[in-house]
């Protein structure tokens, strides 16, 4: 099997079908979709349940467990432990791929020899039905570990398998940052491979400036931690994108 898909859920009833539905509309069908839920009080369960005779009429493989974990990462997890693809992606309960999507990684993996341990791709970013932006930045080491901003987004993109016996897998300590995390562990030795189609469109939701306080803190850790960053350049990081953001509040009122 070429692609596994892992999906996280938690209360996704209002997103969810979207995702599902994106998965099931794939020209390329020759992966497995794995969902692992963290036991949802809403109808999450029951939409799993409905779509599973859809995936079996399509001849493609759907797997879900519902239980409860420790957050997104420990979902990951667990769906690393269970997939059989070579190539692995993880794509969030209210971010959907666009039709094409799998066959435009399965043309990219024919068409480049050598060895690759991160695929990506340009990503629709959409913070309302009306607003959306293209995220098409290509990576490099400098950028990567420096700014999570003006790298390429982590939704859509595909990682080898052998990855994750090289550099183990998500390290549940983080909360929001822990894929930025893993893909620090190789540093300049990350070999990633673009595609420069658009294969996924990715939801902004509710990001409060709580959250994106958050994200600048555990962002910080992972440098520090994996990305040989020194502490005094975290520091200036931190505090640079906490005055970007003051400023930014400041010019919206």
């Amino acid at each position: 099997m070429i692609f596994t898909v892992v999906t996280s859920t938690f209360n996704s009833e209002k997103t969810l079908e979207r995702t599902l539905d994106s998965l099931l509309s794939q020209t390329f069908t020759d992966f497995e979709y794995i969902v692992i839920d963290g036991d949802s009080t809403d109808t999450t369960v029951k939409i799993l349940e409905s779509y599973a005779p859809k995936f079996e009429e399509k001849g493609i493989s759907f797997r879900w467990i519902s239980e409860k974990d420790n957050g997104i990462y420990e979902a990951w997890n667990k769906g690393l432990k269970l997939a059989l693809g070579e190539w692995i992606s993880f794509l969030g309960s209210d971010d959907y791929y666009l039709q094409n999507a799998l066959e435009v990684y399965h043309n990219l993996i024919s068409n480049n020899e050598g060895h690759f341990d991160w695929l990506y791709s340009n990503v629709i970013y959409k913070t309302s039905e009306e607003k959306q932006r293209i995220l098409d930045a290509v990576w490099s080491w400098e950028s990567f570990r420096r700014n999570t901003t003006i790298t390429p987004a982590h939704v859509g993109s595909f990682h080898n398998r052998q990855y994750f016996k090289k550099y183990g897998n998500y390290d549940t300590i983080f909360k929001i940052a822990g894929d930025y995390e893993l893909l620090l562990r190789a540093k300049e030795d990350l070999k990633t491979l673009k595609a420069e189609e658009t294969t996924a469109v990715m939801s902004a939701g509710g990001v409060s400036n709580s959250m994106i306080k958050n994200v600048l803190k555990e962002t910080f850790e992972a440098k520090y931690k994996s990305g040989s960053v020194s502490l005094a350049i975290c520091y200036y990081d931190y505090y640079f994108s906490l005055i970007k953001l003051k400023v930014k509040n400041i010019l919206r009122k």
